[in-house]
């Protein structure tokens, strides 16, 4: 007589719990939850970057690897469902404890940052990433282990593995959208961890009906915490958690007010309420006005951010109408509220990239200004070949385009890069290199004359006259490169790191002022 194919301990196992499809389901939705809120509590400290994410996502996944290993080898030894609510408790106090854990380790990495220590950064940034360990690891052990006490018969083992699966999958879908589009914005990153860790409670509510709600209870009296500052910062006066990124607006002690986003290594925008000029990299554009063909009428400004430079431009060129690209509304919502951009004439915000906005609209423009970046990066897709030529379409005749670019003094590569790539697309590419840490890029759609460029230079407005010798001396023409940046292959985050690393190590600064400035 024929012997029914059945698993080795079949006899011995309990019956499965029919929970296990939410089981599996929970761990994925809690696994891709942490990883999301992961990057939002490194991204105040590190950046957002690709380099942050690759080091997060390849962490992530080497903790749910051990995961799977460990707990396939568990649920051999342990086939139980009470031991697979053990794993799912232990999971949900890990996640559950991490936002209050993490920021001495963020905080570390602070002061790393101001004294610039490379060995505190990146020791800090790895130590926090640790703490992602157990939870995660943990949670990948769920899916092997219900396979094990879903499987009754060889015969039906692949289509029970492919339903766990294919659930759990369902879950990090649910656990990678609803945290980043809904529940970050919402309530926070520490309520959005401690969501996750309440589902995971839940799950193992059927396993462990004695421990489970209790420690489902004391999780959602966490929720009641107030989320203490993200970034604890002398002179904060406002921070804000978007879709997008972590913003903070600082008080400076030399009474500016500044924005900036997520590691906060530059401003993004200054104010200062009695006067437009910032003495910095806001002010380079200032110039470019008078050099073009015919009067400036109309600008776009691409990265307009918390206003500084749309205020600047209306202030020194009466009747200029301006339209700024900004992707993040709340940043808008900050200018408009703390940084006087409300009372920008003739400016109009767009939500949204400015690549994607200049392949949309049928504008021109007499000027376009890029001034756009995450941190320390201008995106990519704004320094291409591809980008240039979209640019060129949208610029009326005899216009220009003027690129603020973050430079590391000494460091000329992606300042070289980005110059001989311009000048691939437009008649005439010249570079100032008004500042330490930044330079302006000016790309003609036609080519003027040195005498016309000085003769254009001393029409400069009254408060802008003290750069003309500036200009005049500094200016240079830039020549086409043989290899330029293109959306194929545009390697910035390499170029920007390394030279933002050689000048940690050389013990460099990150300021600078171009114009003089009065409190």
């Amino acid at each position: 007589m024929a012997r029914a194919a059945v698993t080795p301990s079949s006899a011995q196992q309990p019956p499965a719990p029919r929970a296990l499809p939410f089981v599996v389901f929970s761990a994925g939705a809690g696994s891709l939850a942490t990883e999301i809120c992961a990057s939002r509590l490194l991204a105040p400290y590190f950046g957002n970057t690709t380099v942050v994410w690759a080091n997060v996502i390849g962490l992530i996944l080497i903790y749910l690897s051990v995961g799977y290993w460990v707990g396939g080898r568990f649920a051999d030894r342990h086939p139980h469902p009470r031991v697979l609510g053990g794993i799912l408790l232990v999971a949900a106090v890990a996640i559950s404890v991490l936002p209050f854990i993490a920021h001495p380790f963020l905080q570390l990495a602070l002061q790393g940052f101001s004294a610039l220590s490379i060995g505190v950064v990146a020791g800090s940034f790895f130590a926090t990433l640790l703490l992602f360990s157990v939870p995660v690891s943990m949670l990948g052990m769920v899916s092997p282990f219900a396979v094990r006490l879903a499987v009754r018969d060889v015969r039906t083992a692949g289509s029970v593995a492919g339903r766990l699966s294919s659930l759990a999958t369902i879950g990090a879908i649910a656990g990678t959208f609803a945290p980043a589009l809904v529940l970050i914005p919402a309530i926070g990153t520490q309520r959005t961890l401690l969501c996750a860790s309440f589902l995971v409670c839940i799950a193992a509510v059927p396993l462990l009906p004695r421990r489970a709600p209790l420690v489902a209870l004391v999780v959602a009296a966490l929720m009641l915490i107030p989320p203490a500052a993200v970034k604890s910062v002398a002179g904060a006066v406002l921070e804000r958690e978007t879709q997008y990124q972590y913003v903070q607006v600082v008080d400076a002690p030399d009474g500016r007010t500044a924005l900036r986003l997520d590691d906060g290594i530059a401003d993004q925008s200054v104010y200062r309420s009695n006067t437009v000029l910032t003495g910095g990299e806001w002010d380079m554009p200032l110039v470019v006005p008078p050099l073009l063909d015919h009067p400036m009428r109309r600008a776009l400004i691409i990265g307009n951010a918390g206003g500084t430079m749309a205020r600047a431009l209306v202030h020194e060129y009466p009747g200029v109408r301006i339209d700024g690209v900004e992707p993040d509304p709340e940043v808008t919502a900050i200018g408009r509220e703390v940084m006087g951009m409300a009372q920008v004439a003739g400016l109009r915000v767009i939500d949204g990239d400015g690549r994607a906005f200049l392949a949309t609209t049928s504008q021109r423009y007499d000027l376009i200004i890029v001034d756009a970046y995450r941190q320390a990066y201008v995106p990519f897709w704004l320094v291409t070949q591809q980008f240039f030529a979209l640019a060129r379409e949208h610029l009326a005749a005899g216009g220009a385009l003027a690129f603020n670019l973050a430079r590391v003094p000494g460091d000329d590569r992606l300042a070289t890069a980005v110059s001989g790539t311009l000048a691939t697309v437009f008649a005439d590419v010249r570079v100032w290199p008004a500042l330490s840490f930044n330079e302006l890029v000016v790309g003609f759609d036609r080519a003027p004359s040195a005498t016309e460029l000085h003769d254009r230079l001393a029409t400069l407005p009254t408060e802008l006259r003290v750069l003309i010798p500036l200009v005049s001396s500094q200016l240079r023409a830039v020549t086409a490169t043989a290899d330029p940046l293109t959306d194929d292959h545009a390697p910035v985050e390499w170029l920007t790191d390394r030279a933002l690393l050689e000048e940690i190590a050389a013990g460099g600064r990150f300021s600078e002022d171009l114009l003089p400035t009065h409190p």
